[in-house]
């Protein structure tokens, strides 16, 4: 089932003005589906200190990997690095802009549909020219997968897991003092290092008099409370390189501010998925159909037993098994749909 590992050159995509490369781990089935039936490839993107690992990797405490659970049920799996994350290239983080590392994703993914459609892909797949195509990310993956499809039509159908498009909130502790986040403007983390004022805060009163992160529990106890819930403990993790990432972009300065993607949200097509966890950062879940104004179709899913960092939970199971049932569906609504595109209003080879 191993497709093996790919680096695929985005650099006109990026427009940094230097190489630019995204890496990828393509996980296939046994078998796949008649390529005239549109068999489904998904691709997979982490959050703010993981890599593709967290996707293709058996992780902790589970029986395999999210990308072998659903390659054995008969979907392609990428998992794909963000620009400036685990096997990607790395640049000046303040460049990684959000337009840039969607258009990179995109162009990326767009090169791995070629392959997919020549048959070189990976050894043993057909030649498969038109898959159902899901995009899934997961925190900042989430965020990022929205943007991705709101500015290039690159799925049937998102995944958005354990990010909110309306506020994103870390909890805490039961007890605890509510965590002020800064609310920074988006735009002013877009100049490379070193250039320009400082970000502009726009709730500096309230983070003045607020408790900050790290303060109050403390950052590990805090960060462990909300990432992995009571029934994991991460101090018993070995080898946790194969999932981590020590550099990420530097979106994560806006990710929580509210909106900050608000009008990529709203622009969406194709249905949409929103899951968390039961101890998660999407405060109000129910809020999520208002953001998504151009979709005609948004399930939502609370999984129980599982904490923000949804792969490590006893559940994931659970999580992967409502995935992939409404990745089926997505599926037949292509098919019933019929060459037309209009799912995500792309031109159908041929």
């Amino acid at each position: 089932m191993d497709g093996g590992e790919l680096t695929i050159d985005v650099t006109e995509a990026a427009g940094l003005g230097e190489p630019a490369h995204v890496a990828a781990t393509v996980v296939v089935p046994d078998a796949v589906n008649d390529p005239g039936e549109r068999p489904v490839v998904v691709f997979a993107r982490a959050g703010v200190g993981f890599a593709r690992g967290y996707y293709s990797q058996q992780l902790p405490g589970q029986a395999t990997s999210q990308a072998a659970w659903h390659a054995d049920r008969g979907w392609i799996v990428v998992a794909v690095d963000h620009l400036g994350t685990g096997g990607s290239s790395r640049h000046d983080l303040a460049a990684l802009t959000y337009p840039r590392l969607a258009a990179s994703g995109a162009a990326a993914d767009r090169d791995i549909l070629g392959r997919l459609a020549e048959g070189t892909l990976a050894p043993g797949l057909p030649p498969i020219a038109d898959p159902v195509r899901l995009g899934l990310g997961q925190s900042m993956g989430g965020c990022l997968t929205v943007v991705q499809q709101a500015h290039h039509r690159s799925f049937d159908g998102i995944a958005v897991l354990g990010y909110s498009a309306v506020r994103t909130h870390p909890p805490v502790p039961p007890g605890e003092d509510p965590v002020v986040i800064p609310w920074t403007v988006r735009d002013t983390l877009a100049a490379p290092s070193g250039s320009g004022g400082p970000p502009v805060v726009l709730n500096r009163p309230e983070v003045a008099a607020g408790k900050r992160p790290g303060e109050v529990p403390p950052g590990l106890k805090w960060l462990n409370w909300q990432f992995y819930g009571d029934e994991v403990d991460p101090s018993s993790f070995e080898d946790t390189g194969r999932w981590t990432t020590d550099s990420y972009p530097g979106i994560i300065g806006t990710l929580l501010t509210p909106g900050v993607i608000a009008s990529e949200a709203a622009a969406v097509q194709g249905p949409v998925l929103v899951a968390v966890g039961e101890r998660d950062v999407v405060p109000d879940l129910k809020d999520e159909v208002r953001a998504y104004r151009s979709t005609s179709d948004i399930d939502l899913f609370v999984c129980p037993r599982m904490a923000h960092m949804h792969n490590f939970a006893p559940t994931a199971p659970l999580l992967w098994q409502r995935v992939h049932r409404w990745g089926e569906w997505v599926r037949d609504l292509a098919l019933a749909s019929g060459p037309s595109g209009y799912l995500t209003g792309r031109q159908i080879p041929g």
